[in-house]
């Protein structure tokens, strides 16, 4: 699922992509689609992005032409509108040519050049939600990354609610407080601040305060501005390791950091340095549970006093790329060119038919060589006309005596 910092990387690829790319007419969505259609047109607009923890707000801007008799046409729109996605278990962006668009396109902005380029949001589990004429969810908190004084304040002033009293590993994907994070980010700022992940919340934020010296209002506003920013809470973290909420920080950045983040880019997929970033989620070595949500937690060491008694430990499966996140290579194509040359040399066979295909080849492995195979043996032929023949001769035979004892009476 992606994670905050894959959305502010989402919002940095929209605008890199749209920079300068002038977008017309309506936007498209998908029929399969069940999320609501956007009431916009215009002749000309553009497309710019923000992010703020789990969400991202495209605004579409109309651009006025220098023309003054030009006359709005009916249904355009002349004021900017946003929209804001929640990406959900798959969702992404992808700036293509029209003929490359992808399959899971659900929602399209064409752009006004010929030939003409699509910037498309893709959601294969289609789990992702977009709200036209949106705004921020009021239900989630402050940004982790961005806006981390009133993150900080929002977390400290609430830490006496009930909500604290969960594990701590819970209450970290509670967006309400911690919007932003998820299941690999809470596994490594556990992992690195060497807290149990099934130890009370409430036991582990009491002791902070509201203010620290990891604090920096200056909104990152570009990826070097990002790498900057990375640096310098780097160089504070290593007096400040024990600090949750100052991890609940500084580690989503370093992600951004990467620039690739959870194998965001559509374009190359390259999961080597995320994966080598990882110090506890998805490594060898390390133990899993499943929290009282049902989410799976790894960790290293004791689990901590609230760890459910029957959770049992999933099985370790190997971090690897789905066909489905972003694979759009030759890949797809060459199990699509196998199944069309099966079909072609005789269909696919169903599980029956490989049983039988299997008994026959076992058969002539038994067959003496000479011998042809015959479905019923002469012998069993013969067998079976004998029984035919007897039990019509002694019906017969029985018939004629029952007319033989009619005749003497």
């Amino acid at each position: 699922m992606p994670e905050g910092p894959e959305l502010h990387l989402a919002s940095l690829y929209v605008n890199r992509m749209c920079e300068g790319v002038l977008f017309s007419g309506p936007v498209i969505k998908s029929e399969v689609s069940k999320n609501p259609d956007v009431p916009f047109t215009s002749e000309a607009y553009g497309i710019t992005a923000a992010s703020r923890g789990k969400e991202v707000k495209l605004t579409l801007t109309p651009i006025k032409t220098d023309e003054p008799k030009q006359r709005v046409k009916a249904g355009q729109v002349e004021h900017p509108m946003d929209i804001v996605f929640r990406f959900g278990m798959s969702g992404y962006f992808r700036f293509t040519s029209e003929d490359e668009l992808p399959k899971h396109a659900h929602l399209r902005f064409y752009s006004k050049e010929k030939p003409c380029r699509v910037l498309s949001f893709v959601d294969p589990r289609r789990f992702g939600s977009w709200e036209p004429n949106g705004t921020w969810q009021p239900g989630r908190g402050p940004c982790v990354m961005f806006e981390y004084k009133k993150f900080r304040e929002n977390v400290v002033t609430h830490v006496s609610d009930r909500a604290f009293d969960r594990p701590i590993c819970e209450v970290l994907l509670n967006q309400k407080y911690f919007n932003g994070i998820g299941n690999y980010l809470r596994a490594e700022i556990l992992f690195r601040s060497n807290i149990p992940p099934f130890v009370a919340a409430k036991t582990v934020l009491e002791g902070l305060g509201p203010d620290d010296s990891c604090q920096n209002e200056n909104p990152v506003k570009n990826e070097s501005d990002t790498k900057t920013s990375v640096r310098t809470k780097k160089k504070l973290m290593k007096h400040q390791t024990d600090d949750l909420l100052s991890l609940c920080h500084t580690v989503p950045l370093e992600v951004v950091n990467l620039g690739g983040g959870k194998g965001y880019d559509p374009a190359s997929g390259d999961f080597s340095d995320f994966e080598a970033w990882l110090q506890c989620y998805y490594v060898d070595g390390m133990k899993t549970l499943r929290d009282h949500n049902g989410r799976t937690i790894w960790f290293r060491g004791d689990p901590g006093p609230m760890a459910p008694k029957d959770s049992k430990s999933p099985k370790a499966k190997k971090w690897a790329k789905k066909d489905d996140d972003h694979d759009y290579t030759n890949k797809k194509k060459g199990a699509r060119e196998r199944k069309t040359r099966i079909k072609q040399e005789g269909g696919m066979k169903t599980p029956k038919q490989e049983k039988d295909a299997g008994l026959e080849e076992a058969e002539s492995k038994r067959r003496k060589p000479g011998e042809t195979h015959e479905v019923n043996t002469p012998q069993r032929e013969t067998r079976s006309n004998a029984r035919r023949r007897k039990t019509s001769s002694v019906g017969v035979t029985a018939g004629s005596q029952r007319r033989t004892m009619r005749t003497t009476r």
